[in-house]
């Protein structure tokens, strides 16, 4: 199967198991800690007990990792060349304080590098998704269009920024050297799609992620136009041990 056929598939396979995030969003819902006290609610099991078995339907002879699953069944000591890699319910902060700002991510690994990613905005009813150089957004259902990274304006750039981390990026990003008009606050794997969209110019993040938040978000920018390096410049690969990423600076086009 192609990757632009796999994506075809998996923007569907999203949007199902963002049915199911909704159906326990407009209710109650109880919130439990995980090993790392980050929350986790039934939403992001009901997520992956959609993902999972799609996956392996689709490419059974490919691995799967998975934020949720890997609680349970532990991590792989070394990633295999070629892997999904999957956060059911990217955001739980955002879903827990409901603000919509949550997605679910599928990422297609390949040698270290992601090569088709799928974002999916359940309570905005957006979808986004990158591969060979090709990336679309889609709202409500609609048709997928083309987005585009745009190249940061000569007055500087617009960053955006996380809630909970929104001093300390904009300091450091100022401390390195660039110049910042504004900002833009977003949660989740969001900020690498309004990048992919030409929305805003700069992510700089400067605290702990893991693979599984990055992956589909930087597939999706990296098809737009855009990049993700880490601060010494390398580009933001996976497979990683831990599978844990290093601070980064995802930016748009470039400076114009």
């Amino acid at each position: 199967m192609t990757r632009a056929k796999w994506a075809a598939e998996l923007a569907e396979v999203a949007r199902h198991a963002g049915a199911e995030i909704l159906k326990i969003y407009a209710g109650d819902f109880a919130t439990q800690r995980k090993a790392d006290h980050s929350p986790v609610t039934a939403a992001d099991l009901a997520a992956e007990a959609v993902i999972l078995p799609a996956l392996r339907r689709l490419a059974p002879d490919i691995a799967i990792i998975s934020e949720e699953d890997s609680q349970q069944s532990g991590l792989p000591r070394e990633a295999p060349s070629r892997f999904w890699l999957v956060d059911p319910l990217d955001g739980t902060k955002e879903f827990v304080a409901r603000n919509g700002e949550f997605t679910v991510n599928i990422a297609l690994i390949e040698d270290g590098r992601p090569v088709l990613g799928i974002v999916h905005l359940p309570a905005l009813a957006q979808t986004y998704r990158g591969y060979d150089r090709v990336a679309e957004r889609a709202d409500d259902g609609a048709s997928f269009t083309a987005i585009h990274a745009r190249r940061t304006p000569p007055e500087g750039a617009v960053m955006i920024i996380s809630r909970s981390h929104a001093a300390k990026e904009l300091v450091k990003a100022e401390e390195m050297g660039e110049r910042i008009q504004g900002t833009l606050v977003a949660g989740s794997s969001l900020k690498f799609c309004r990048l992919a969209e030409g929305a805003a110019d700069l992510y700089p993040r400067f605290g702990p992620t893991m693979e599984w938040d990055t992956a589909a978000g930087q597939a999706v920018l990296e098809a737009a136009g855009g990049s993700v390096h880490t601060t010494d410049g390398a580009p933001l690969r996976y497979g990683k041990p831990g599978f844990r990423n290093p601070h980064f600076i995802a930016r748009g086009a470039g400076h114009g």
